[in-house]
């Protein structure tokens, strides 16, 4: 890329110099710093401002001479254009400095909100993929979490609604619930309702609305509150509990899409009799919930995922097929079955989401 400025001022100056007296190609030097600029730093800029100022010196000392108006105008010209083109090289490179740092803090927010899981857990092997709808993000409403229990393995997969930065708080807080209780409540359903309890009542929180409000105002009514916050947001959640010692999973679904378990014999949709509804819907939530029980053997792989993924369209509008894909790769490993997926994903969609997708790979390992 260097080449290219530097062909071009040599190109420019002897075409100028064997030209009639009436042609002037002395201004296109200019050309030169410009193109630097989109790719070099500032010295290379200025280097070759530097030469393309030397250059138009030479043609005025080889044509005209240094003292003529039009080579002074020419002079003049260049020495202005390539100062202003080195200006905004170098404002352009402290922006981007900055812009590394704010990246830098915002990455190391988000390893620390969506931590990676552990490649091995007990008798498990997981692996995750993350597809942000943000741009620049790597993190948004979607979420996933392991926790190690006295008996077995306990996993949350959720679905804040909405998408992008903005259903971050939400996902954090459910995220820190679940760390927080998976090991201390024995039975699942007692997690899932600490669970609903939990995102239930920071919707119940004051709003910024309420907070804005005068202090001559009324206090304002909890109950109501989350009621009226509740039609705006919750999470759908996919809670499981995978027993060391015993080849099942115990699973409670609030309104989240039906893991696949990819076994031997083909592919099974993990379908709920009675399905939850999302977490934060409280008051709608039955008395006790209720764990389904379905078999999970050696060898046999768990695929838990979120909307964006079966909800992505491609440019004809046609949702992505995922138990069609799957089921050309259901023997492959967790980590290059995820591999697989979110290549023919990206490829589905041409390159960028709609919503944020997250795909959890779980394996039964060979005892």
């Amino acid at each position: 890329m260097t080449a290219l400025p530097l062909a071009l001022i040599a190109v420019i100056t002897v075409v100028e110099v064997l030209s009639p007296p009436q042609i002037h190609l002395g201004p296109l030097l200019v050309v030169a710093p410009a193109i630097t600029a989109s790719f070099a730093g500032v010295w290379a800029t200025t280097g070759v401002a530097a030469l393309a100022i030397a250059a138009l010196t030479l043609i005025g000392v080889l044509r005209e001479g240094l003292a003529t108006s039009n080579i002074e105008a020419q002079l003049s010209s260049l020495i202005v254009v390539s100062a202003l083109v080195i200006g905004l090289r170098a404002l352009r490179e402290r922006h981007e400095r900055q812009l590394a740092q704010v990246r830098s803090v915002s990455e190391a927010a988000q390893r620390v909100l969506l931590r990676p899981l552990p490649d091995r857990i007990g008798p498990l092997h997981l692996a995750a993929v993350y597809l942000a709808a943000e741009a620049e993000a790597q993190v948004g409403g979607d979420l996933y979490a392991a926790a190690r229990t006295a008996t077995g393995t306990r996993l949350l997969v959720g679905d804040v609604r909405g998408k992008g930065l903005s259903s971050l708080g939400d996902a954090a807080l459910l995220l820190g619930a679940f760390r927080a209780a998976a090991h201390l409540h024995a039975d699942l359903p007692d997690l899932a309702a600490y669970l609903d309890g939990s995102v239930c009542w920071d919707l119940a929180q004051p709003s910024e609305r309420t907070d804005r409000a005068g202090a001559g105002d009324p206090a304002p009514d909890r109950a109501e509150d989350c009621v009226d916050n509740r039609s705006e947001s919750f999470i759908t959640a996919v809670i499981l509990d995978i027993p060391d010692n015993d080849s099942v999973l115990r699973l409670i679904d609030c309104g989240h899409p039906p893991p696949l378990l990819l076994h031997a014999d083909g592919i099974t949709a993990l379908a709920a009799r009675r399905p939850a509804p999302p977490l934060g819907l409280g008051e709608l939530a039955p008395a006790a919930y209720e764990v389904e029980v379905f078999p999970f053997l050696p060898g046999d792989r768990l695929l838990i995922y979120t909307d964006g993924v079966i909800e992505a369209r491609d440019t004809r509008r046609r949702f992505y097929p995922l138990t069609e894909r799957v089921a050309a790769w259901h023997t492959e490993p967790p980590t290059t079955l995820l591999h697989r997926l979110r290549q023919d994903l990206l490829a589905h969609v041409g390159g960028r989401l709609d919503d944020d997708a997250a795909i959890v790979a779980v394996e039964r390992l060979p005892e």
